[in-house]
């Protein structure tokens, strides 16, 4: 039996990071969860950024991915769980994913 069902994406009558972010509803647990199913591959090819004191994820996602709300796909590469993070106090160097590597369903 499949454990997560009813995927759908974030929407918000607000300006939210969180719009466009997959969820689920997870069965076991009766509740929703976000983020992707499985754990992405960290054998794929990447850019490696040096953070700037300016650096987030959002920003970062625009610059490389043409899209801010992809700031979760950086996010979840990088193993960071807390979306305001601040960059500089935790990388000198953060991973940006190559996305036309991933592999874990469509992006929308």
């Amino acid at each position: 039996m499949d454990r997560l069902k009813n995927k759908r994406y974030g929407s918000f009558d607000y300006v939210c990071r969180y719009t466009g972010i997959p969820f689920y509803y997870d069965t076991a647990a009766k509740r929703d969860v976000c983020g992707i199913v499985k754990p992405m591959k960290k054998n794929i090819a990447y850019v490696a950024h040096k953070v700037l004191d300016s650096d987030n994820l959002d920003a970062l996602a625009l610059k490389y991915y043409n899209n801010p709300t992809y700031w979760w796909i950086i996010a979840f590469f990088n193993n960071i769980t807390d979306p305001f993070i601040n960059l500089r106090e935790h990388f000198e160097i953060i991973k940006i994913p190559n996305i036309s590597s991933i592999n874990f369903g469509d992006l929308r």
